[in-house]
């Protein structure tokens, strides 16, 4: 991976990061507890339950996309960056700056 492509892959985690952490803040808000006070229907209730289940899932995958996101952006000098961690096969650029949170080359992800 050559100088500019660790710079343009930097820029792009670092905006990842950024992105992620304001998704997490609104998945926070949208997964608080709902109160029982609130004179919801009963029909309603259950929507709000159900769409609290989906956001929680949501904020466990992003914390877990930013969680990796980190780690790429601590390791972007590291001579590792864009060998597959299973197969030690070279990632794909592409694949690199489509999800740079990615160690795995396409192959390995798959299986």
């Amino acid at each position: 991976m050559t100088t500019e492509e660790r710079a343009a892959l930097k820029e792009k985690i670092e905006k990842e990061i950024a992105d992620t952490n304001l998704k997490i803040e609104d998945l926070v808000e949208l997964s608080k507890p709902i109160s029982p006070e609130n004179s919801l229907g009963r029909i309603t209730r259950m929507d709000a339950i159900n769409n609290k289940s989906v956001a929680e899932a949501a904020l466990r995958t992003a914390r877990r996309k930013l969680g990796k996101l980190q780690h790429a952006l601590a390791n972007i000098d590291s001579p590792d960056l864009g060998i597959c961690s299973i197969c030690k096969r070279p990632i794909q650029p592409k694949r690199i700056m489509l999800m740079p949170e990615s160690s795995r080359c396409v192959r390995c992800a798959s299986r």
